[in-house]
Parts: structure tokens; sequence; C-alpha cells
């Protein structure tokens, strides 16, 4: 079987939250069954001793039915993590490509979000231009919204 990629995984305080509201500003669906996993197996993969997590997974918006998920959990026992920032190495941040970054930019702050930066035009030689910013969800992960325009 050939590569495909298959989700991406956020760890959130209260997995209901952030899942309600990617699925109100991006349109995820949710991918039943809701997980609630624990015991030796799930501490033997994830490293995690006394690993419980309870979440679910959401499928992306514009791959179909079997496209990718964002798998969102919450574990029993979970660890603080710094501020995020757009120049920290690691993952980054998550992007979609929205019709209107404004009013995607609203629906993320009247649902809990945060914004980053300011809404920005960019020629991007050979591409086009990209207007986007940087936001925050509720859980101070960060994400991207973009639209392209023809160069």
């Amino acid at each position: 079987m050939p590569t495909v990629f298959g989700h991406v995984n956020l760890v959130a305080s209260d997995w209901r939250l952030l899942s309600r509201f990617y699925q109100e500003v991006f349109g995820c669906q949710p991918v039943p069954p809701a997980r609630r996993l624990s015991g030796s197996r799930l501490e033997a993969g994830t490293g995690v001793p006394g690993a419980e997590l309870e979440g679910e997974h959401l499928r992306l918006p514009g791959h179909g039915p079997d496209g990718p998920t964002l798998e969102i959990y919450s574990y029993s026992r979970m660890l603080e993590k710094p501020t995020a920032v757009a120049n920290r190495r690691g993952l980054g941040h998550l992007a979609f490509q929205v019709d209107d970054v404004g009013a995607c930019l609203e629906r993320v702050l009247s649902r809990g979000g945060h914004t980053l930066g300011s809404i920005t035009r960019l020629p991007v030689p050979g591409r086009g231009t990209v207007t986007f910013v940087y936001a925050r969800d509720p859980e101070d992960n960060l994400i991207e919204l973009q639209s392209w325009s023809p160069a």
C-alpha cells in the first residue's frame, strides 16, 4: 500500500469544545466513533505512563469521505505547553483555504479564537497573491486562514 496522509492530532484541555470550534468555523465533520482509550497498549504506543484519553476524529473539508482527519483528544493528565508562536520549531500551524479571510477570522473570534497577526496580501512569484492571517484556536493552536488569487 502506498503512503497516505492520515491525520493530525491536537491535544486539548476540552476536546468537545475544540471539536465544536473546528466544526462551526471550518465545517469539519465528526467521524464516529468517539474514542475513550486506556491501558497498557495505549501506554506502550504513546510512551505515556498511565495514558487515558478521550476524543474524536473530524473529517477535514475538501477531501471527500475518505480524506484526512483532525484528531482531537484530551488526556486525563496533560503537561502545559508554551504559548504558540509562528517561528517556533516543530509543527507550526494548520492552514485552511477559505473564500473570505476576514469573514472566517470573525467566525474564529466569535467562537473563542484570537488573532495573532493582521490580514495581509502577499505576492508569491509564480503562484499568485495570497491573502492570509494567523490566528489561534480556543486552545492556543495556530491556524492560518488563506485565500489565493491569480498573479
